[in-house]
């Protein structure tokens, strides 16, 4: 028994790195390695979706030019199935580039050139969001009715009527943060902090927040563009409506 506990302890979560650059595959395979990641490896976009259904990783490093399929065509294919954590390698300094990766699901990126360490912190921030207790402001159920929307932060499943709403990581942890301070206006600064783990002293492109924002109103809005559950607090950032305590009902 003592045994399978420290086996339980030490586990250290699968991520797939995805680069044609044989160079680039081996440094992060040799640093994610020695920190105690299990790394698998691919070539080009085919050979990441056949990796990735043969070895079911818990995070996805996927560069952005490659081969037979570009990144955002694995990113597209990996969201109709999974909502697996996928932080994108970009060499493309195009603002357009970059946000084309996160409407089509990805949780983050990073810009070549960049610091191994910068996208160890990454990988990290991302899956703790996946190993977390819940947050405060939530109820102890840790279920949430809001109009035809319920929320169940236990499970981080949202269901939209009957229909359940297929949520990335980072979006579901997005709107539960959102939700924990219903009626109170975050800065996108202040989300990016909670959600992202990203420093208030490091420069941000805060549009990374901007879409994930329109990601989740495109999944939970009866019109995207006339939200009445996410709102802009201008000047300010993100809200979610202020939502009723059963006794304040009448």
């Amino acid at each position: 028994m003592v045994a399978l506990t420290s086996r339980l302890e030490t586990y250290k979560e699968k991520i797939l790195v995805v680069d044609d650059e044989a160079s680039i595959r081996r440094i992060l395979e040799t640093r994610l390695s020695m920190i105690g990641y299990q790394v698998v490896t691919a070539e080009d976009g085919e050979k990441a979706l056949e990796v990735f259904h043969e070895e079911m990783p818990d995070l996805v490093v996927l560069d952005v030019m490659m081969p037979k399929m570009d990144g955002y065509g694995v990113c597209q294919e990996l969201r109709k199935e999974s909502d697996v954590p996928i932080i994108m390698l970009t060499a493309l300094s195009d603002v357009a580039d970059k946000i084309t990766g996160l409407e089509l699901g990805a949780d983050d990126y990073i810009v070549k050139p960049f610091s191994p360490k910068e996208l160890e912190a990454r990988i990290r921030s991302v899956l703790r969001r996946f190993d977390r207790n819940g947050t405060s402001g939530i109820p102890s159920s840790g279920v949430i009715h809001v109009a035809n929307i319920r929320i169940d932060t236990n499970k981080r499943q949202v269901y939209k009527g009957d229909e359940r709403v297929r949520l990335t990581g980072m979006e579901f942890s997005l709107l539960e943060l959102l939700v924990s301070r219903s009626g109170e206006p975050s800065s996108r600064a202040e989300i990016l902090q909670e959600v992202w783990g990203y420093t208030p002293e490091r420069h941000v492109d805060t549009r990374v927040v901007d879409v994930h924002i329109s990601r989740l109103r495109a999944k939970l809005e009866e019109d995207p563009s006339n939200p009445e559950l996410i709102l802009t607090a201008r000047g300010t950032g993100y809200m979610f409506q202020r939502i009723m305590e059963p006794n304040e009902e009448d």
